[in-house]
């Protein structure tokens, strides 16, 4: 009976031994003093030493400090208390090899008697891979967070419910909400009617049939900015599967700039379509008056006997010139007028040409020229731009029923490449510019919209034919030139004609200081105040290209509660005309009135004199004259940084 019991016990010891020798994982047998009394194959290839190298050893040898110093002290604290902090529970721990080099553990031990005293068995898990899994998991995610806080579109994350749970810091300039006012709301803060009330239903309906709208799709839609504007954007969205449920990443694409360059472009290939319309009506239509004034005439010298036909005749001939002189304005219109371009002086021409609008205009219109001393010469034709700033100029008259001002102002201007990204049909140089400003009644959106466009007028029906302003454009774009118009209700208006500069032609006066190909920037903090989202934007990008802190309000108020939040802010850089009920020169003064020392910079599109004939400005102003450039900007800007308001 004892030698069964004996020999059971020796089966038992061989295929618990087998066992040991072929597991996985190391398995470790050390006394009551720490002494190694098995160290299983696994634990060779773990530590790199042979079996016969460790037994007999204190399991020391295997650890690296601390360690290796603090086991005896945890050994003899244990039988002696009874504490335990690895005994029973395991717990993540370093390895040391043969070779010196460490590797991460996990460490299971626990207690058995033998020979009436403890012995600890411990389970070794080599964590090497796991953890290199882990680093490499995280550098992957380094590097995803990297690109996706860094790239130009947004990038937004949500759940399954449309929970957000991560938004980039592109569609932060985007919507204008900080990260932390989004993370954990509903993506429909982002979206205005009917993408609003459309979202849950569009989400539940895919989880419950599978259809797809957007997702892996993508299409054009609207977003929602903080301060409730909406602006156009390409979103593109991927399923991924995360922790049993749906995560879906939307990547986000602004397209206003691309909207507002493809409007330009409609509106510049309707105009060239209708100037082909009126072009080919003008020539067929003068073929005709040709012939009807012709025969007029005949009829007029033979009819001498009949005095009552004779008159009708010279009737028939003035009607005629009448029309002669609407297909004459078509054809400038349709740019197929006989030019004769030559070197001109602007100044002196509108030296000239201002005697004869003293003459013409009404004694109530008080007629300024701001005349730039160091103007270039002009590559024009006279008699066409004499007779377009004429125009503008009887044009200004209307818009002035109860009298006011009318201001011609001459000036050096470059187009650069930031310029023509607004305006991608004008070709960069150096522009002479005449701009022709009234304090009137001013337009509305919607007929600044058409108000080139032929027989287009907002006038009684038999007191103007349309074509005045259609003809000045025609004359400036054959001409190679650009125009510009800046109009609202109340304010007035301000045509900017850009015709292009001679080179090395003979100045009126010192040249133009060369603008200085690199702009000077700085690191003060600037408050934009502009409620067109197109300038705004602009403004902004300048100033951060320059190096500027910038920060944005879309009106006066929203500038208002900016500074009201503590906000470092060295200089206000604010519109002069907004809505709202604050203007510029309201948030100025109230500005200054919060922050003595804030320096302020003005914009605006019309010149500082309307402004102050009209109280929405003070003389003395800093003022910077839109369209500006970001070298004009800058220079502006350090020359009130610098020297104060």
């Amino acid at each position: 009976m004892e030698r069964r019991t004996s020999e059971r016990r020796k089966s038992d010891e061989t295929r618990l031994r087998t066992v040991v020798d072929t597991a996985v994982d190391g398995v470790i047998l050390i006394d009551a003093a720490g002494k190694v009394l098995m160290f299983n194959p696994a634990c060779e290839r773990l530590f790199g030493y042979r079996a016969d190298e460790v037994l007999s050893q204190n399991v020391r040898m295997l650890m690296p400090p601390p360690y290796r110093d603090e086991h005896d002290g945890y050994l003899a604290n244990y039988q002696r208390t009874g504490e335990q902090k690895i005994i029973g529970i395991g717990r993540e721990v370093l390895g040391r090899r043969k070779d010196g080099s460490t590797f991460p553990l996990n460490l299971s031990v626990g207690e058995a008697k033998q020979d009436g005293g403890p012995v600890y068995v411990g389970i070794i898990h080599d964590l090497s891979e796991r953890k290199a899994a882990d680093q490499a998991i995280r550098e992957a995610m380094a590097r995803l967070e990297a690109v996706v806080n860094t790239a130009v579109d947004g990038v937004i994350l949500i759940d399954a419910d449309g929970t957000v749970r991560m938004f980039n810091p592109a569609c932060e300039k985007l919507f204008g909400y900080a990260a932390g006012e989004v993370v954990g709301q509903n993506v429909k803060i982002l979206m205005p009617t009917p993408f609003h009330e459309q979202h849950d239903g569009y989400l539940a309906n895919y989880h419950r049939t599978g259809e797809r709208k957007i997702i892996g799709i993508g299409r054009e839609v609207l977003g929602l900015r903080k301060d409730g504007t909406t602006f156009p954007m390409d979103l593109s969205v991927g399923e991924a599967r995360q922790e049993g449920g749906s995560m879906f990443v939307g990547v986000i694409h602004d397209l206003t700039e691309r909207k507002r360059t493809e409007e330009q472009l409609v509106q510049a290939q309707k105009m060239e379509a209708v100037g082909q319309l009126s072009g080919g009506i003008a020539h067929d239509f003068n073929n005709l008056l040709t012939v009807i004034i012709g025969n007029a005439e005949f009829l007029n010298s033979t009819l001498k006997a009949r005095p009552d036909l004779k008159k009708m005749a010279e009737h028939i001939v003035l009607a005629g010139e009448r029309g002669a002189e609407l297909t004459q304005r078509l054809l400038a219109f349709s740019r197929r007028q006989t030019l004769q371009p030559t070197m001109l002086d602007c100044n002196a021409m509108i030296e000239v040409l201002h005697k004869l609008l003293r003459r013409t205009l009404r004694e109530d219109i008080e007629i300024r020229s701001m005349l730039d001393p160091a103007l270039e010469a002009a590559f024009a034709d006279a008699a066409q731009l004499e007779s377009a700033v004429l125009n503008l100029a009887l044009n200004a008259q209307d818009a002035m029923p109860e009298g006011g001002t009318l201001t011609i102002h001459t000036a050096n201007v470059p187009l650069d490449a930031e310029y023509r990204a607004h305006h991608p049909e004008v070709p960069e140089g150096q522009y002479v510019v005449i701009a022709v400003t009234d304090d009137g009644q001013g337009m509305a959106p919607e007929v600044l919209e058409r108000v080139f466009e032929p027989f287009f007028t907002t006038k009684d029906v038999g007191k103007g034919s349309g074509l005045g302003l259609s003809m000045v454009y025609g004359f400036v774009k054959q001409s190679n030139g650009h125009v510009s118009i800046y109009s609202e209700p109340g304010l007035g208006t301000t045509v900017r004609l850009y015709l292009p500069a001679a080179p090395g032609a003979e100045r009126t006066g010192e040249p133009a200081a060369a603008v200085e190909p690199r702009s000077v920037g700085g690191r003060e903090t600037v408050l934009v105040a502009e409620d067109d989202p197109f300038v705004r934007s602009y403004a902004i990008a300048c100033l951060t290209g320059l190096g500027y802190r910038a920060i944005a309000a879309a009106n006066g108020h929203a500038a208002l509660e900016e500074l009201g939040k503590g906000t470092q802010v060295d200089l206000l850089f604010t519109d002069i005309v907004m809505p709202g009920g604050v203007n510029g020169w309201d948030l100025a003064t109230r500005a200054k009135a919060m922050r003595p020392g804030l320096r302020i910079l003005f914009t605006s599109g019309y010149a500082v004199e309307t402004l102050v004939s009209r109280g929405r400005a003070a003389e003395g102003i800093a003022l910077l004259n839109k369209p500006y450039r970001q070298a004009e900007l800058a220079r502006r800007l350090r020359e009130v940084l610098d020297g104060g308001n």
